[in-house]
């Protein structure tokens, strides 16, 4: 059994349906005769946003799996899972990479090394027999921990070479593990909510994964408190609902923007803290270039009528 073939099996057993591609990468003939199926686009940019999406629709419960050849192909990739990266997104991407012995030469793009500033996790298959481990610790980072873009490095002289069939035969999908708060973190924020008169709640995509919309929602309703979501958030709130502030993020809602400002508590984690705060500070800044701009209008006007006057 070859590497890309044993890819495909371990991909099989994982449950994943599609392979998001382009050519030429010789794990696609290998996916297809798996039953897995090949959707190929006409740029690398495209398939990893749709990798991204897939990922998205499913709420994190099927991962998206996209490969694209070495050199050129992981290059123009880069700027998909940089989005994904940024977006908290768990996609595997399987780039082809140079040959072993190309390596440190000029210009041999090496996607294990450059996509570490925008992958949770990345490597390379070295050595063929390392390939169920590597498989294994991939979807590991997939399912736990912070979410984020997978990339595993497959060199050209890699995909071909041959693996003990009864390795990958022994694969078994990696367990996903929950984590929760301190007990006694929650119930602080839980008395601050409770304290609060002026609440806002700031969900974020994290309760897409979670499929806690019924929970938000009891949350809010028992609070009394409006909920606005972050852009990757969005319809984890029912924005007919009455207490919904919409969307927001660099721009958003003025009733966002509104009750942001008067708020005495903002409940937000992670991204979606980031967010409330960010799109807080700017509608801050905006609040005084406003006014500076009222002054220097005024200003501009007394003098005006001092000259007609005098």
């Amino acid at each position: 059994m070859r590497v890309n073939e044993a890819i495909a099996r371990i991909l099989r057993v994982e449950g994943v349906e599609f392979l998001f591609c382009f050519p030429a990468h010789g794990v696609i003939d290998a996916c297809a005769a798996e039953g897995i199926r090949p959707i190929i686009t006409r740029t690398e940019r495209t398939l990893v946003n749709m990798a991204d999406g897939y990922t998205r629709v499913h709420n994190a419960r099927r991962f998206g799996v996209c490969a694209v050849q070495a050199g050129p192909g992981a290059e123009n990739a880069f700027a998909g899972v940089a989005q994904a990266g940024s977006d908290g997104i768990p996609i595997l991407v399987l780039p082809g990479g140079p040959r072993r012995d190309r390596r440190g030469v000029p210009y041999a793009f090496s996607a294990a090394e450059q996509y570490r500033g925008v992958a949770k996790w990345s490597d390379e298959v070295n050595l063929p027999e390392r390939i169920p481990d590597l498989m294994r610790r991939a979807f590991s980072a997939l399912r736990n921990g912070r979410r984020g873009p997978v990339v595993l490095e497959i060199p050209n002289d890699v995909g071909g070479a041959e693996v003990d069939p009864s390795a990958v035969a022994a694969y078994a999908p990696p367990r996903a593990f929950r984590s929760s708060a301190d007990p006694s973190d929650v119930k602080a924020a839980a008395d601050a909510l409770v304290r609060a008169q002026r609440p806002v709640i700031v969900a974020g995509q994290g309760v897409l994964f979670a499929e806690a919309t019924d929970e938000l929602r009891a949350l809010a309703e028992l609070l009394g408190a409006p909920v606005m979501t972050t852009m990757n958030g969005k319809s984890a709130f029912p924005e007919d609902h009455p207490l919904s502030l919409g969307a927001a993020g660099a721009t958003g809602t003025a009733a966002a923007a509104k009750f942001l400002e008067n708020a005495d508590l903002i409940f937000a984690s992670d991204r979606a803290d980031r967010s409330a705060h960010g799109r807080r500070a700017r509608h801050q800044q905006g609040l005084r270039r406003r006014r500076r701009a009222r002054r220097g209008r005024e200003a501009r006007a007394r003098a005006a009528h001092r000259r007609d006057t005098g």
